[in-house]
């Protein structure tokens, strides 16, 4: 039986920048500041990290580094997606090497692979490593829906150890979930969605949120896994002024404003991101105020 990569909050936290380079005394600051708030598990370079403009070479500096810092306390999971299969083989190949305890992996953008292709990218994505591998279904910014009946083939691949949902289709977790058997994970991959992912059965979130505040976060999963649904969905009510505005422009220009506010100052996004408006980041200020 498949064990969980992780349960609960994990953080897919920003990648600090400094006059345009990665600032790797910031990033340990970082994930210092999420152990300490009880999360013990973080992705990097995914689509917060802001991969599609780092190099190959940068990546896996900062898995490499990350897992340095944190050794057996916080579990890195590498981003090590991409639209060509033999890059992701390469560059997953290479975060394993480098200590990378998991991969997310996201479904091929801009190909619009075939059922047939994902099933074979993710097939042989997972057959060139030995540590577990998270689907990563985002339509929104790859323009392609991982159908159910491919996560049920997957599921029977052993180092596939689930996906990250991120469709905002609440039905389709009630397929993946009779599709599928309930060792293959399911976690939210939008803030907004924590409570009721979980509450059909997930294992938690790959969260924007928790960059910052990764305490509530936490607080929030853990009470959906403890069964306390009413603490659970009050701090999802609670918390949704600031989930929706961390998602009024592209991910992550609100939340790299937002951390910036809360004092901790993670540099730009480089471009083709741009900075928060100033109406967002007013509102952002109200928010921030409030918590």
């Amino acid at each position: 039986m498949k064990k969980p990569v992780f349960t609960g909050a994990c953080t897919a936290l920003v990648t600090p920048f400094s006059n345009g380079k990665v600032d790797y005394s910031m990033l340990r600051k970082l994930l210092h500041r999420q152990m300490a708030a009880g999360i013990h598990a973080v992705v990097l370079c995914g689509t917060t990290g802001e991969a599609p403009t780092l190099t190959d070479e940068e990546k896996l500096t900062i898995f490499q580094q990350a897992k340095e810092f944190t050794g057996d306390d916080c579990t890195i999971i590498a981003g090590t997606g991409s639209n060509s299969t033999q890059h992701a083989l390469t560059l997953s190949r290479a975060a394993e090497e480098v200590g990378a305890d998991a991969l997310l992996v996201v479904s091929p953008y801009y190909n619009k692979a075939t059922a047939e292709g994902l099933l074979a990218h993710y097939t042989a994505v997972a057959g060139a490593v030995h540590i577990p591998v998270i689907a990563y279904n985002v339509p929104g910014r790859t323009g392609v829906d991982i159908p159910v009946e491919v996560y049920a083939q997957l599921a029977e691949i052993p180092n596939i150890a689930g996906v990250k949902e991120a469709s905002s289709d609440i039905t389709k977790i009630n397929r993946i979930r009779a599709a599928c058997p309930g060792d293959f994970s399911v976690w939210s991959g939008n803030d907004s969605m924590i409570v009721p992912v979980m509450a059909l059965g997930g294992q938690g979130v790959i969260s924007v949120l928790s960059n910052l505040l990764p305490v509530e976060t936490q607080a929030m999963a853990q009470a959906a896994l403890d069964g306390d649904f009413d603490t659970a969905a009050a701090l999802q009510i609670q918390l949704t002024p600031l989930i929706d505005l961390l998602f009024s422009e592209p991910n992550p220009i609100p939340v790299k404003a937002a951390m910036e506010l809360l004092g901790l100052d993670c540099g730009s996004c480089r471009m083709p991101l741009t900075p928060l408006s100033s109406g967002n980041l007013k509102k952002l200020k109200q928010v921030l105020s409030l918590q």
